[in-house]
């Protein structure tokens, strides 16, 4: 029986995602591609109303010749309106999500038994609502593996619709973290990285992430690479700051900052000023030499005048970023600012297209700048690799051998070409 799931959203559905599949391939199913699947899970997203629109769109395209499971955010948060586009349609909301882990040998065998498909997955009863279940160690569909440690969010951002969807923060204890991480090192494993939805909210009442990461980076190898998925600024404390200086921490970064303007982070609810960003990144630079430093930010927001939007616009210039994720503002219905005026829907766009103009000016100077520079890459298919600041590369070998997914190859940035890193090894 075929599989296949497609995911939209953050890196955390992303590992979620590929611990379903390695439970469905555990079992015996084939994980292919969209036209031959029996099964189709949708692993969703509720951030934006594209999200959600797009998802509606590929459900129903899925549901012509397909099962669909869908599960995620935007399953969680508007259940009818999802399950109305096909009766082939079956939801898992997020407290059911884990649940995906048990359905594949359910469903073989209750069709091996002669049932229907669409009666099998319908007969299935079982719900875990364990958010730290997704702990597949074989992630044989990349070279690194994602290692959830946080899931749901206390800080209830005016736009968000993520602390409706996913709940409140929880943490997963730091013992069970540091012995799913040395599993993970005893599988072979070179490379973690760490998700969550609001990563730097772990334990927060606690020791915190910077707490967590030393305890990691004590018990880990020398050759094991550490990389940290989204961090939410609010969180971000020198602990934490202090650990990026170990080599094993990975020079790559994400921020969402969503505004540079102090008065639209307290109108959206941001806990943060612009000035803890900024001193976040000044460390993250001493950390790390030219760091790769991503960003999130909206176009729009309640509160954003001209004045608001030229101050986001220079902290982004100025600081540099290699690669700004730009989205324009997308009301969403259930949050605090779902009925608060915003910039009409052109100035919106126009400002949006003027921050992406940015982000692609700054992403190639980036690349231009690695030009000539000794680096690691993580082998993960074919020729392809991943250094340690996040760039796509081919790996050249000597003698024109292939490198072998999951090692770690040295070598010296030859070549560029849009978001494309050639590295030839000298090993």
């Amino acid at each position: 029986m075929n599989v296949y799931i497609y995911t939209l959203g953050c890196r955390l559905n992303q590992a979620e995602s590929e611990a379903i599949a390695d439970s469905f391939s555990r079992s015996g199913f084939s994980l292919t591609g969209p036209d031959e699947a029996d099964i189709v899970i949708v692993n969703s997203c509720t951030v934006t109303q594209k999200a959600e629109q797009k998802a509606r769109r590929m459900i129903r395209l899925f549901a012509r010749k397909s099962e669909v499971i869908v599960t995620g955010c935007y399953a969680s948060v508007s259940p009818e309106e999802v399950e109305k586009l096909s009766d082939r349609v079956t939801i898992f909301s997020l407290k059911e999500k884990a649940s995906l882990l048990s359905l594949p040998r359910h469903l073989a065998e209750k069709t091996a038994e002669g049932m229907p498909l669409h009666d099998a997955i319908r007969s299935f009863s079982y719900r875990s609502d364990d958010p730290f279940a997704f702990d597949a160690s074989s992630f044989q569909y990349h070279s690194r593996a994602y290692l959830k440690i946080q899931d749901g969010c206390d800080n209830s951002c005016g736009y968000c619709r993520t602390t409706i969807a996913r709940g409140s923060a929880v943490s997963l204890s730091a013992d069970e973290v540091v012995r799913r991480a040395l599993n993970l090192e005893a599988e072979g494993f070179h490379e973690i990285m760490l998700t969550g939805v609001n990563l730097t909210m772990y334990d927060h009442d606690g020791d915190g992430l910077g707490a967590l990461v030393e305890k990691l980076l004590a018990k880990l190898g020398s050759g094991m690479r550490l990389r940290l998925s989204s961090m939410e600024p609010d969180h971000v404390d020198d602990r934490l700051l202090d650990t990026l200086a170990d080599k094993r921490m990975q020079p790559h970064f994400h921020i969402p900052i969503q505004s540079a303007s102090d008065k639209v982070l307290a109108i959206a609810s941001r806990r943060y000023s612009i000035s803890h960003v900024d001193y976040i990144i000044s460390r993250m630079r001493k950390a790390k030499d030219d760091p790769f430093i991503a960003c999130d930010v909206i176009a729009g927001l309640p509160g954003e005048g001209e004045k608001e939007f030229g101050e986001t616009y220079a902290f982004l210039r100025d600081h540099e970023f290699a690669a700004m994720h730009v989205f324009p503002y997308s009301p969403r219905p259930g949050t605090p600012l779902y009925k608060a005026h915003h910039p009409e829907e052109r100035i919106r766009d126009e400002r949006a297209k003027l921050l992406r103009e940015l982000s692609e000016k700054q992403s190639e100077a980036y690349l231009r700048r690695q030009l000539g520079k000794s680096v690691e890459i993580l082998a993960e298919s074919g020729m392809k690799g991943t250094t340690g600041n996040y760039l796509k590369g081919l790996i050249v070998m000597p003698e024109g051998r292939m490198p072998i997914s999951g090692m770690i190859y040295s070598g010296v940035i030859t070549s560029i070409s849009p978001f494309t890193v050639n590295v030839c090894s000298q090993q």
